[in-house]
């Protein structure tokens, strides 16, 4: 519960579907590939990405323990299962060992980037920048740390361990923009069950200033521009350059579940709006299976 496993997914999804583009994107580099030493590699680096997760959203339960007794009340630091000391000494050994990891086994641009990350996650919850307390800022640290940082840098790293040069490939361009662009409405979304406690707390968020039914909608109409843009891009694409069943159809099918699973949603009932975000969440995992296919 303190890594907060629907985040933890999302991280290893990416971190595969990432590493499998890369590998399918660079010729022979399956067949010909040195799995003794890319594996050990591939989990070092999941485990340093997994490290940074953990680091981020600790620190976040930390700093946040009074807001989440009444919002989320089952996260361990907020119910007294873990003890702010456990949790501080957890989040001082993620936040250390990560960064070594990286900088030890990878190149400095990755080096670089995910210190971004780190430090983006960390004034995301931190006094007295803390961002979260700004929507706008809030949804800018989470669509760069969640949408570009992690699937440019996996990405990156795989095609540096098999020794090809990096190049913007179409797919790689457009996981990038789209991801960066869902994880922005996820960063707004997220705050939809937690209005009571962020009005006690002064947390501005845009849900607390415009209201939960408003913001949804809004998610709703932002991420079905986003499945458009998909299907656009799919059909205008020069021919070879998506896979068009899984481009076109596939998120066809993803904007079709989301627009069904909206209209189940009930504003006024927290059960459903938690529901509602839980559904986007499975939207967002399932876009990275769809990225290994296009």
């Amino acid at each position: 519960k303190f890594t907060r496993p629907h985040t933890i997914r999302g991280t290893i999804l990416a971190s595969f579907a990432g590493t499998t583009r890369a590998l399918i994107d660079t010729p022979g580099a399956i067949a010909n590939a040195q799995w003794g030493a890319m594996l050990p590699r591939a989990i070092v680096g999941m485990v340093a990405l997994l490290l940074g997760n953990a680091f981020i959203v600790g620190i976040n339960q930390i700093f946040d323990e009074k807001i989440d007794k009444m919002n989320k009340p089952f996260l361990p630091v907020a119910s007294g299962e873990m003890s702010k000391r456990f949790a501080w000494v957890t989040v001082l050994l993620a936040g250390a060992i990560g960064p070594l990891i990286v900088n030890q086994f990878f190149p400095p641009v990755l080096f670089k980037l995910y210190m971004l990350g780190w430090i983006l996650g960390a004034i995301y919850s931190v006094p007295p920048i803390r961002t979260k307390r700004n929507a706008l800022a809030a949804g800018l640290t989470i669509a760069t740390v969640r949408g570009f940082l992690l699937n440019f840098g996996v990405y990156y790293a795989v095609k540096d361990a098999i020794g090809s040069p990096f190049s913007w490939s179409p797919k790689v361009a457009f996981i990038a923009r789209f991801m960066t662009i869902f994880a922005t409405v996820i960063a707004v979304t997220k705050d939809l069950p937690d209005t009571e406690g962020d009005k006690k707390y002064n947390i501005e968020t845009l849900a607390t200033k415009v209201g939960i039914p408003k913001i949804a909608k809004g998610a709703t109409v932002c991420l079905l521009l986003n499945y458009i843009s998909a299907i656009g891009q799919g059909l205008l694409a020069t021919p070879g350059t998506f896979n068009k069943i899984p481009m076109i159809g596939g998120h066809l099918a993803l904007a079709t579940m989301l627009l069904v699973r909206f209209r189940k949603l009930d504003a006024d009932s927290i059960p459903s709006v938690k529901l509602y975000y839980k559904h986007i969440w499975d939207n967002f995992y399932l876009e990275y299976l769809l990225y290994t296919l296009i």
